[in-house]
Order: structure tokens, then C-alpha cells, then sequence
């Protein structure tokens, strides 16, 4: 798995962290589709997060990296495409699009977070965020 390497310093939590899933079945399809949205434009670092238990106002976090700023923006392009066509979602809120080192697509239920290398590596949100169980990221079958 691509997020597994941010994620080494602490095997033990992330077995109990997988097997302990309580978001909606709606947001983690949608995180789904946009996990399979970064991995088609070769994003790094793919990462879903089951926030429901400890925020009240999203179920996922899907964290994912872009080597360029120029990378990044085409990601979080190609999220809002895919999410648009295949779910009809539209995020009630965009961050980060004009300096590109931190994109933040919000669609209440997923927030997404895509950013550059160095600045993902400061965050480490995974670590901030320890306690939410990890999904798997799956591969999302296109339609015919």
C-alpha cells in the first residue's frame, strides 16, 4: 500500500485502526472514488481516514500527495471531475488552489486534503490524527 510508508513508525496501530471503521457507507464510497481519482493521475501516499468518532462534522479525511504544485491542482481537478460525474458531489468549499502546497476540497461528509511532498511531511496529519481508524484504499471499477 502506497500509505503504508508514511504510517511505519507504528504497526500495532495501524492493525487496530483498520479493523475499527464507523463512517457512513455513502462517505467512504465517495473517498473511494476519490482515492482512485489520485492514483489515476499518479498521486503518492494515499491515505483514508475514518474521522466520525472524533469530529462531529465530517465522516473521512483522504489524504494524498502531488510532486509539483502543477501536480497537485491536477489532482484536486481530477478529484472534483470524478466526484461530480460518478456521485453528483460538489464541494461546499475550496482552499489552497492559488499557492498549490495544500489543497483542502470540502464535501462535508470527505474532506480532502492534497498536498506537496514538504509540506505533508510537516502536518503528518496521519500522526495528528492517530486515533482515527485507517480504510483501505480499494480500486474503484470504472462504469461502462
Amino acid at each position: 500500500m502506497l500509505w503504508i510508508s508514511v504510517l511505519l513508525w507504528d504497526r500495532t496501530s495501524i492493525l487496530e485502526r483498520v479493523n475499527n471503521i464507523s463512517a457512513h457507507r455513502d462517505s467512504i464510497e465517495a473517498a473511494q472514488v476519490a482515492a482512485a481519482a489520485v492514483l489515476d493521475k499518479k498521486g503518492l501516499d494515499v491515505a483514508m481516514l475514518d474521522m466520525s468518532e472524533l469530529m462531529p462534522v465530517t465522516d473521512m479525511f483522504l489524504v494524498a500527495t502531488g510532486t509539483s504544485n502543477r501536480h497537485v491542482k491536477s489532482l484536486a481537478g481530477e478529484i472534483e471531475l470524478k466526484l461530480k460525474e460518478r456521485l453528483d458531489y460538489h464541494p461546499v468549499r475550496r482552499e489552497g488552489l492559488d499557492a498549490a502546497r495544500w489543497v483542502l476540497l470540502d464535501y462535508g461528509d470527505i474532506v480532502i486534503h492534497i498536498f506537496d511532498e514538504e509540506t505533508r511531511a510537516y502536518y503528518s496529519l496521519e500522526r495528528l490524527w492517530a486515533d482515527a481508524p485507517i480504510i483501505e484504499v480499494e480500486p474503484v471499477t470504472q462504469e461502462a
